[in-house]
């Protein structure tokens, strides 16, 4: 006979947290949001890497690409760059993660002299920048020739068939720092010299970054962010069971600072194997998560296979189909609450603390909250993100809102089957997700500000200050459909907005 859970799998809108005694030390101020993302063994002081916040973004092509890992690692998360695209293109989305140091930024928006007014204004409506640089060959490490600011150009008096040579800023005319400077006296140039932007160049003259006056006061308002020895952000890297003997090298060597295998089910022997590769090339210096799981026994596994994270939750996404496709998946509440005890158990056996992070299924911010509650480590969260300035989708206007485009990895417009390692015929006749729109939410650091915040309040409701202690001390309560009823607004009628108070 089939084993059967007896009881129905939860999600997080079933549960509501208890309060707790909130002293006067709990403050969203002193909350620390501090997490490990990766294995650590008990007694050592600190964890390899840790998160400064509990957030990582999906292993998605809607949501994960370099510029939004920089924007998420600024605010101490990390991002996951796809790994459904072609091994040197993503090497390449890392390596320029990698070269964002903080405050150095690679320029986004590159032509060459023979390009026109109409260019430039359309790479600045496509990018929002309005410093664009000019180089031999339009890359962002050519050899600069010039720049074009809002200064150097009237719309209103000017035809937009102007090529750029002729009111670009020639090289000869900017100011310029090397390629040893360092933030300090990159800031120091720009304000003794009232810049707006200062170009950094190599030996043979090659742009490689730019250092912005309005960055300045932005960099002090990132305090929590992820960065290396080298003042570079960290950044993360998705891989397959299927490529990994190619696809790992590269993304070691482009600098990934932590890998993680995407695959909507992983316990399966598949998974261990690519473990294996890694463990045995690179011993426990590169770091790999793996999922997804949904219980005990397939934490164990991964765990015992060598792990340095797992990931929890099948088809609980937004735009995850995977359990009205396959028949698999399990409510994300009863899974997140099974696997971190199960880690709990592994680490009293072991004394190896494997970190979970609850994938899917969040759907309002205090679902955060709840995730933590019952054990995740972090949070990876996919549509989320996708609402951002800083994610790779188009904003576009559907029925009057603007909206941005969300596709699931699993569905035909990802072409991502192919991640998978099933032992013969590898291409999937089927899809596991949906293509769609997400509300434009606008930028991500307004956005991540004011979610944490509300997870720190509620922390504070709870009497706890810190992620461990929310885990241990939280009071869980099961709803009823009646009561999630009574938690919303009822028995009133909403007022119209606008024309008065």
């Amino acid at each position: 006979m089939a084993f059967y859970y007896p009881e129905p799998s939860h999600t997080f809108s079933e549960y509501l947290l208890v309060p707790g005694f909130t002293s006067e030390e709990c403050i969203p101020d002193n909350v620390s949001l501090k997490t490990p993302l990766v294995k650590y063994r008990k007694g050592e002081e600190d964890c390899p890497i840790s998160l400064n916040i509990p957030m990582v973004s999906a292993i998605m092509q809607a949501v994960s690409n370099d510029t939004l890992a920089v924007a998420l690692a600024k605010e101490g998360g990390l991002s996951f760059i796809y790994g459904s695209q072609s091994i040197e293109d993503e090497a390449a989305m890392v390596r320029r993660v990698k070269s964002s140091k903080a405050g150095f930024v690679i320029s986004a928006s590159n032509l060459t002299p023979d390009a026109t007014l109409a260019d430039v204004l359309a790479l600045k409506e496509k990018n929002g920048f309005s410093t664009v640089a000019i180089t031999e060959d339009a890359t962002p490490t050519g050899k600069l020739l010039g720049l074009v600011t809002s200064r150097d150009y009237r719309i209103t008096r000017m035809s937009t068939d102007i090529p750029v040579r002729e009111f670009m800023t020639p090289r000869e005319k900017l100011i310029t720092a090397p390629a040893a400077t360092t933030l300090k006296e990159a800031n120091d140039i720009i304000w003794d010299n009232k810049l707006n932007a200062l170009p950094v160049v190599d030996d043979q003259d090659h742009l490689m970054y730019f250092v912005f006056r309005k960055d300045y006061a932005e960099h002090k308002e990132h305090p929590l962010a992820l960065q290396d020895a080298d003042k570079r952000y960290l950044v993360g890297a998705g891989i397959n069971s299927k490529d990994y003997a190619e696809r790992v090298p590269a993304l070691v060597e482009a600098g990934a600072d932590v890998l993680c295998i995407d695959s909507s089910e992983g316990y399966s022997v598949w998974q261990k194997k690519t473990i294996d590769f890694i463990r045995e090339k690179y011993g426990d210096t590169v770091k790999v998560g793996a999922g997804n799981v949904v219980d005990r026994e397939g934490f164990r596994y991964l765990a015992r296979a060598g792990a340095d994270f797992v990931k929890v939750g099948i088809g609980g996404g937004s735009i995850c189909i995977t359990r009205e496709t396959k028949g698999i998946g399990r409510g994300q509440a009863s899974a997140l609450i099974e696997v971190a005890a199960a880690r709990d158990e592994y680490y009293k056996e072991t004394g190896v603390y494997v970190p979970i992070c609850s994938d899917g299924g969040i759907v309002f911010d205090f679902h955060m909250t709840l995730a933590l509650a019952m054990g995740a480590d972090f949070l990876m969260l996919g549509r989320y993100f996708a609402r951002f300035d800083e994610s790779p989708t188009n904003k576009l206007m559907v029925n009057g809102a603007y909206v941005k485009e969300y596709w699931g990895e699993g569905s035909n417009r990802a072409r991502n089957w192919q991640r998978y390692d099933l032992g013969g015929k590898n291409d999937l006749a089927f899809e596991e997700g949906v293509d769609s729109y997400v509300a434009y939410a606008g930028s991500l650091h307004d956005n991540v500000e004011k979610s944490l915040y509300k997870v720190k309040s509620t922390m504070c409701n709870c009497g706890v200050i810190n992620i461990p202690d929310l885990q241990k001390n939280a009071k869980l309560t099961l709803v009823s459909a009646t009561s999630i009823v009574e938690g919303g607004y009822h028995d009133v009628t909403l007022r119209t907005t606008g024309g008065g108070q």
